[in-house]
């Protein structure tokens, strides 16, 4: 990182980000680990000033004929925080409470999280604020659909690629895909990550988060000389990243002593089978309530139990300046993105718990979403095999890259994480002529 770094000091303190309000902006949340870690490289203002705005923000209204005949207006957001790596990529998030400065947010994070896995894409996002648990399946059709022709000049393989997200999934890519292709004359698996595999999905994609998470937690188990077979591992949230992290990581030895939802906290200091959890959700309309196997506690207690490896799979802001000194765990791999407030990220660092960030552990997933791309753009399948191969790859090496800058500079994984991320587009920027 010569190029960009300020002198080195071999006891540099951690510094701490700017103070904010107890509930964060998320959009102030990431600018000011961006502000830390852009410090410590010694960032020039010029290229600062590049990458800490969107490079396109788009708003559009969406009129959608709902069921009972009448119109409403929905209004959808598209944020491309950067194509210096290549084509912007981001999920799509269909949820009441989407607003620009989230979006902005996640776009930026999209951003770092690629640069930090080396994948050659930049960042985006785009949302639309509705509830799609109070729509029909053809209301949200109609909506996925007008919110692509609103974006049909953004969208493209090689401009920019949307993917699924909270309130989104395989189905609604397939919608978009198709809307695409109709305007463009022709089938273009290309222009979205996250479908269904009979329509160019990629094996391995589903469980490719949780399984970033397990890869990372694993690499940082090694450096804490943490063995997996004696390690008690509390996981919060139960979808899709949280369940496969726990199945993953019990079937590599751990004990899942705690699993939550939005139903509460189970917990059996013996261990929890994931696979029978999973059965028991599955049959319990989505749901863990009732849950016999565990002992119900308090939703908020999951995070302060006394296991070696925590993994906050929820949402965002759930380890705050409240709660973080209490926190008894060893190792926090945040598969969830923003789980840490950033006024608490210092109390941890101090408390000396090794955080894998959220822009690294949860990588996978756009990881393996570009494999979809690339196999998109060759026409040829890969095994699942071949994938998880080449995915638990990326995420161990960078995960040791970002390791090593932690060491190096003396500070916590998340703002060497950043540090690994702006570096590598800034250099990209310098050496396309940005100024």
């Amino acid at each position: 990182m010569e190029n960009y770094t300020s002198k080195k000091s071999q006891n540099m303190a951690y510094i701490e980000p700017a103070p904010l309000l107890d509930k964060e902006n998320p959009f102030e949340a990431m600018m000011s680990r961006f502000q830390t870690a852009s410090q410590i490289l010694g960032l020039e203002e010029q290229i600062y000033n590049v990458l800490k705005v969107p490079a396109r923000q788009v708003i559009v209204s969406l009129p959608v004929t709902m069921d009972d005949g009448s119109i409403r207006v929905f209004e959808g957001y598209r944020v491309i925080h950067s194509t210096i790596l290549g084509p912007s990529k981001g999920g799509i998030r269909f949820d009441p409470h989407v607003n620009l400065d989230e979006v902005k947010a996640l776009a930026a994070w999209m951003t770092w999280k690629c640069a930090v896995v080396d994948i050659p894409y930049g960042g985006a996002k785009g949302g639309v604020n509705c509830n799609p648990r109070d729509m029909s399946s053809g209301e949200i059709e109609r909506l996925m659909r007008a919110y692509t022709l609103a974006m049909i000049d953004i969208f493209g393989a090689d401009k920019d690629i949307p993917a699924p997200d909270m309130g989104t999934g395989p189905r609604e890519m397939a919608w978009l895909m198709d809307e695409y292709s109709r305007t463009q004359g022709m089938t273009v698996n290309a222009v979205v990550t996250g479908k269904p595999i009979v329509l160019g999905g990629s094996l391995g994609r589903t469980e490719a988060t949780g399984r970033g998470v397990m890869v990372t937690s694993l690499a940082a188990m090694g450096k804490l000389k943490i063995n997996p077979y004696n390690a008690a591992c509390a996981v919060q949230g139960f979808g899709n990243v949280g369940m496969w992290a726990a199945r993953l990581l019990e079937e590599r030895g751990l004990k899942i002593v705690a699993i939550s939802d939005l139903s509460g906290a189970y917990y059996n200091e013996k261990g929890i089978e994931i696979n029978k959890a999973v059965q028991y959700r599955d049959k319990n309309k989505g749901s863990l309530d009732g849950y016999a196997e565990a002992q119900k506690i308090d939703g908020k207690e999951i995070l302060t139990l006394p296991v070696d490896l925590l993994v906050p799979a929820a949402t965002e802001d759930v380890i705050t300046v409240a709660n973080a000194s209490k926190i008894q765990a060893k190792l926090i791999v945040e598969g969830a993105n923003g789980p840490t407030s950033s006024k608490a990220d210092s109390i941890i660092y101090e408390k000396g718990i090794s955080v894998v960030p959220d822009i690294l552990a949860n990588a996978g997933g756009v990881t393996v979403s570009y494999f979809e791309w690339v196999q998109n753009r060759l026409g040829y399948k890969w095994t699942a095999e071949r994938v998880n191969r080449r995915s638990d790859r990326i995420m161990k090496d960078a995960f040791d890259n970002v390791y090593r800058v932690a060491s190096e500079y003396k500070v916590s994984m998340r703002i060497a994480a950043y540090m690994v991320a702006i570096d590598k587009v800034a250099k990209t920027y310098k050496f396309r002529g940005g100024f």
